[in-house]
C-alpha cells in the first residue's frame, strides 16, 4: 500500500495528469474545428465531424478515467480508517480455497499449490480444492495423485460447460466452508497472511467479498509492461470504484462470503463471470472492500495468452454491456447510485471504446490525409510563419496526438520509474486493438466466446514461428500495408507530413506482428 506521505506528494501530480488527460480530448476537438472552417467540400465536412464526434467520445471517456484517477488518491486514508474500527477476530471461520485448472500440468500446478498449503491459517479450518477439466486421461491421473499427495480434495468434470465458471460452481456444490478463496492455477502466494488480513473486513455482515491487488512476477520489460495494465487498475480505478462501492471481484486472489454466493446464486454463467458477480453482488446490496496489496503473484503472460485474455475480456465486457442495461431497468430493489451506474459504464465501454476509437481515429486521419484540407498540402515555412487560427488548430492536433503518446510515459515514469514501459504500454494498445475489437463482435454476434482470435501456436524458432506471427497478425499486417500504402502516395504528392503520419500508423499496427514475433 502506498504510504500517506507518498500519496500526499501525489496529489499535485494527479491534478497535473488529469489536466493532461483532458487536454489531449479538447485539443483533438480543437482540430475537428479547424477542419470544419477549412472544409473545401461535403467530404472534408463529413470527416471533420467524424473526428469531433470521436473527440467528444474520448473528452466524456477521459473525464471519467481522470476523476477515478484523482479520486483514488484519498483511498488510503479512508481504508486506513476502516482498518482501525476493526476488532480483533476471537473464533476463526472454515475457509475453502478452491483453484480451478484445465490445461495446467500436474508438475506447473504443484509449485503453486506448496505455497498455498503454506497459507497461516488453523488447518482443521482450512481446506483446498482442486476443480480440474482436464480431458486427457493421463492429465486427470497425474493431477488427482498430486492432490493425494497434497492433501487436497480433488473434483473432476467430465464436460467444460461454463468453462472455468462451470468448474468453480461445480466445485461449490463438494464444499460447505462459510468463506472461499479462489486462486488461478498460476498463482503462488507470497504472503501467508492472506486469509488472517482479509477476513476482519467481514464484521460487516453486509461485506460479500475483499479484494486484493493481482500482480504478475517480474519478467521482463515485456512482462513488466503486461502488469502495468493491471496495476493501474489495482492502483487507480479500482481504489476510486471502492470508495463508490463498485469494487470489482478480480476472478482470483480475493476471498468471498459463501452465503453472498448462495444468495446470488452462484457464479453468473458468463465469459467474465468476476464482473457479472460484483455487479450481481451490488445489485443484492452487498458491499466490497478493496485491499490494495498483492498476496500472491501470477504467471507472466506471452503476448499470445495476453491476446486471449484480452479478447476474453472485450467480449465479456460487450456481454455485460447488454446485461447491465436490461438489470437495472428491471429491478428496482438495488443500491445503485448515478456513481456506481457510471463506474459499470465505464468498466464495460473501458476496453471497447479504447480498441474502437483507436482503429476509427486511424481511418479518419487516412482519409483527412487524401482530403482537400489545407494542412495536407501546407509547408514546413507555413507552419513557422502563420498566424492564422486554422493553422494553429491544426497545430493543435499534432500536439493531442504528442500528448496521448507523452501521457503514459509521464504517468509510469512518475509512478513506476520507467519510461520505456509506458512506451510499450502506449504500443501495445494499438497492437491489441483489432484483438480487442474482434471480442465485443463476437460477442454482438453470440459466438462462441472460447473460438476467439487465436489461429495456432507460435512455436519457439524459426519459420514456423515467423509464419505462426504473420498469420494471427494477418488482419493487422493488412490494416498496416494500406496505410503505409497510403504513405507512399502522399509522398509522391509531395504531402511529407501526411506521409509521415500514414507512416507512423502503419508502424503502430505492424507491432502486432513484432509482439508476436518476439514474446510469443
Amino acid at each position: 500500500m502506498v504510504s500517506m506521505s507518498e500519496s500526499r506528494k501525489s496529489k499535485p501530480l494527479r491534478l497535473f495528469i488529469v489536466a493532461l488527460f483532458i487536454a489531449i480530448s479538447l485539443l483533438s476537438m480543437g482540430f475537428a474545428v479547424y477542419l470544419m472552417l477549412n472544409a473545401a467540400n461535403g467530404f472534408v465536412f463529413a470527416l471533420a465531424v467524424a473526428y469531433g464526434l470521436l473527440s467528444l467520445i474520448s473528452l466524456v471517456f477521459n473525464a471519467v478515467t481522470s476523476y477515478s484517477y484523482y479520486k483514488s488518491y484519498f483511498y488510503d486514508e479512508y481504508l486506513e480508517k476502516l482498518t482501525r474500527s476493526l476488532k480483533p477476530i476471537r473464533s476463526y471461520p472454515t475457509v475453502a480455497v478452491l483453484i480451478p485448472t484445465y490445461s495446467e500440468t500436474p508438475e506447473f500446478i504443484e509449485r503453486n499449490l506448496k505455497t498455498l498449503k503454506g497459507i497461516d491459517y488453523d488447518p482443521k479450518k482450512i481446506a483446498f480444492y482442486l476443480a480440474d477439466d482436464s480431458q486427457d486421461p493421463e492429465m486427470v491421473s497425474g493431477k488427482r495423485a498430486l492432490c493425494e499427495r497434497y492433501g487436497v480434495n480433488y473434483i473432476h468434470r467430465n464436460d467444460r460447460k461454463d468453462f472455468k465458471v462451470g468448474a468453480l460452481n461445480n466445485a461449490l456444490l463438494h464444499s460447505k466452508e462459510e468463506f472461499v478463496a479462489i486462486f488461478d492455477a498460476d498463482e503462488r502466494i507470497v504472503d501467508p497472511r492472506f486469509v488472517k488480513d482479509l477476513l476482519p473486513y467481514f464484521q460487516d455482515e453486509s461485506v460479500a467479498f475483499v479484494q486484493t491487488e493481482k500482480r504478475f512476477e517480474k519478467a521482463s520489460l515485456f512482462s513488466d509492461s503486461v502488469d502495468l495494465f493491471d496495476t493501474l487498475f489495482f492502483r487507480f480505478i479500482q481504489p476510486a470504484r471502492a470508495l463508490n462501492g463498485t469494487a470489482i471481484f478480480a476472478g482470483s486472489c480475493g476471498l468471498i462470503r459463501r452465503s453472498a454466493i448462495d444468495a446470488i446464486g452462484g457464479f453468473p454463467a458468463y465469459v467474465t463471470e468476476d464482473t457479472f458477480f460484483s455487479f450481481e453482488s451490488d445489485m443484492h446490496n452487498f458491499k466490497s472492500v478493496y485491499v490494495p496489496k498483492a498476496y500472491a503473484l501470477g504467471k507472466p503472460l506471452t503476448f499470445s495468452e495476453l491476446c486471449s485474455q484480452q479478447w476474453r475480456y472485450n467480449y465479456g465486457d460487450t456481454q455485460f454491456l447488454f446485461y447491465f442495461l436490461k438489470r437495472i431497468r428491471s429491478d428496482k430493489g438495488h443500491r445503485a447510485t448515478l456513481f456506481s451506474k457510471v463506474d459499470y459504464l465505464a468498466h464495460g465501454f473501458g476496453l471497447n471504446y479504447l480498441s474502437a476509437i483507436l482503429i476509427l481515429f486511424t481511418v479518419v486521419s487516412l482519409l483527412t490525409v487524401f482530403s482537400a484540407a489545407p494542412f495536407a498540402y501546407s509547408s514546413a515555412a507555413q507552419f513557422v510563419t502563420a498566424s492564422s487560427t486554422a493553422i494553429n488548430l491544426e497545430i493543435l492536433g499534432v500536439i493531442s496526438f504528442l500528448l496521448s503518446l507523452i501521457v503514459p510515459v509521464a504517468l509510469t515514469k512518475a509512478y513506476f520509474d520507467s519510461y520505456l514501459e509506458g512506451l510499450m504500454l502506449f504500443f501495445l494498445n494499438f497492437a491489441l486493438s483489432f484483438v480487442r475489437l474482434k471480442g465485443a463482435v463476437s460477442a454482438m454476434l453470440a459466438a462462441n466466446p472460447f473460438k476467439g482470435w487465436f489461429k495456432g501456436s507460435i512455436g519457439r524458432s524459426g519459420t514456423g514461428r515467423i509464419l505462426a506471427s504473420l498469420r494471427n497478425s494477418s488482419i493487422e499486417l493488412v490494416f498496416s500495408a494500406i496505410l503505409l500504402f497510403g504513405s507512399l502516395t502522399a509522398m509522391l504528392l509531395s504531402n511529407i507530413s501526411g506521409a509521415l503520419w500514414m507512416l507512423w500508423y502503419g508502424a503502430l499496427y505492424t507491432s502486432t506482428f513484432v509482439f508476436f514475433l518476439r514474446y510469443g
